[in-house]
């Protein structure tokens, strides 16, 4: 093996907290290569979280649009041209792929392009390419859509995230099956330009993973917009003929068919473990996913896996986050924390906004927590008045002994933005005491997040 070969790491997946882990293993002083076989930023810049993100603006904008005369304006029928909305997408994603590739160039990251898995000993081999060799090997492969029997997708009429990205044409009607945060991303895009939408969920509730009192405000909301939403139902199977498809769906013990143009499923992610050499290995698995210590080290020396691979959240933050950690841990810097993932923020993209961080009000009861709780609804709020976006509200949750936040849960506009002061808050292990006495500007919608800390403790002044 040539000396062109040999690195101090290397990282197998460019996603998110690949190429965040070779650059910051680079500032370290690391010779790292990056093996990726399709694109640069994985999933979450190419087919994920920016593109959704590029068409839920143009949703947004329409939106606004259309109520154009509640601020006093006035224009012809608002339109939109379905092909120009992807295309911008599509050039958002390629965008930052460029940016991704300057960055990794820039840093003096070798990419190499290709399918790779693990080849002995310190060793990675590249797919009709090189064989390298490194003494640290971090596995970054990420995760892709989940499929179930009888909603397998066909890319035709049973689409996944990345059918869902490209529609060539508009639905009339649409079936989400699932109503996590991508499902309902999609299920608000394409109900804001028009789309006759109903949503499936196998729970009791929307949004699951949120707080039960922001999960009833959303249901609310998508059903004031039209949507349709059955809880506590299950998508037993999908029959297809030409232009729609008819789905069998158990509600309580009783069947019914929804039929739409097109479906989405949207039922959670499999990990990319398969394929990477891991047989013989003291790589651990528990339902797919790589297990991994609190600095992401594997059962086996040298071994290392972050982000959607090593298991949930998967989110993209948390990838990059775990990135960092291995990255540190493996240069054997002195202060290097493991992620606490109670403090790594949710968002949902959707109209309107669902951002949460920590506990949720029932899972702080179970843990045994004496709990205050404060709501600020936004109606109470000048800046979301002055804006005509007064939905939802901001809720918080302390520990009554210890002032600790233990939580945070916001619905309403630009809540995704906001939700990082209470992640900062909770980080510096923030109390009651210092958030009430921090000034917010006015007018601002976080002036919220202040009234809602107030209101926990009977101090609030704008309701």
């Amino acid at each position: 093996m040539s000396d062109a070969n040999a690195f101090d790491l290397v990282v197998v997946g460019g996603g998110p907290g690949g190429y965040v882990a070779a650059i910051r293993a680079a500032q370290l002083g690391m010779r790292v290569a990056l093996v990726e076989a399709q694109h640069l930023g994985g999933i979450c810049l190419n087919w994920g979280c920016i593109p959704t993100k590029a068409l839920l603006r143009s949703a947004e904008i329409y939106h606004l649009m259309r109520h154009a005369e509640a601020f006093g304006l006035s224009a012809g029928a608002p339109g939109f041209d379905l092909a120009k909305v992807v295309a911008r997408s599509r050039a958002v994603a390629g965008q930052l792929q460029t940016g991704v590739k300057h960055l990794l160039k820039k840093n003096k990251v070798t990419v190499i392009e290709g399918r790779a898995k693990l080849a002995g000993k310190d060793k990675v081999a590249v797919e009709k390419g090189p064989v390298l060799s490194a003494p640290h090997i971090i596995l970054a492969t990420g995760a892709r859509a989940r499929s179930i029997p009888g909603l397998e997708p066909d890319g035709q009429q049973v689409w996944t995230y990345k059918e869902a990205l490209v529609p060539p044409s508009m639905p009339k009607s649409l079936l989400v099956v699932g109503s996590g945060a991508i499902g309902i991303e999609f299920a608000s895009f394409f109900n804001t330009l028009g789309a006759k939408v109903t949503v499936v969920e196998v729970l009791d509730r929307i949004l699951p993973f949120e707080d039960a009192e922001i999960s009833a405000l959303a249901r609310k909301a998508f059903e004031k917009q039209g949507m349709t939403i059955l809880t506590g139902a299950a998508v037993k199977g999908l029959a297809k003929t030409p232009g729609l498809v008819t789905a069998t769906v158990d509600q309580g013990g009783k069947s019914m068919s929804v039929a739409a143009e097109r479906v989405i499923v949207a039922v959670g992610v499999s990990p990319n473990s398969e394929n990477l050499g891991l047989e013989g290995t003291g790589v651990k698995l528990d339902r797919g996913f790589i297990v991994v210590d609190d600095y992401l080290r594997t059962g086996e020396s040298g071994i290392y896996a972050i982000g959607d691979v090593a298991g949930p959240p998967c989110l993209a933050h948390k990838a990059s986050h775990e990135g960092v950690i291995c990255v540190e841990k493996i240069a054997g810097l002195a202060d290097v924390h493991p992620l606490d993932k109670r403090s790594i923020p949710a968002c949902t993209y959707a109209h309107p906004q669902v951002a949460s961080v920590g506990l949720s009000e029932a899972a702080a009861k179970e843990k045994g927590y004496t709990v205050k709780v404060g709501r600020f609804p936004w109606m109470g709020n000048g800046k979301a008045i002055a804006l005509g976006d007064t939905e939802g509200l901001v809720k918080t949750i302390f520990d009554a002994k210890t002032g600790e936040l233990l939580g945070a849960h916001m619905i309403g506009p630009e809540v995704t933005e906001m939700i990082q002061g209470y992640v900062v808050a909770k980080g510096l292990e923030t109390t009651e005491a210092d958030l009430m006495h921090t000034v917010f500007a006015h007018p601002t919608l976080s002036e919220a997040m202040h009234e809602a800390v107030l209101d926990a403790y009977g101090r609030a002044i704008h309701f």
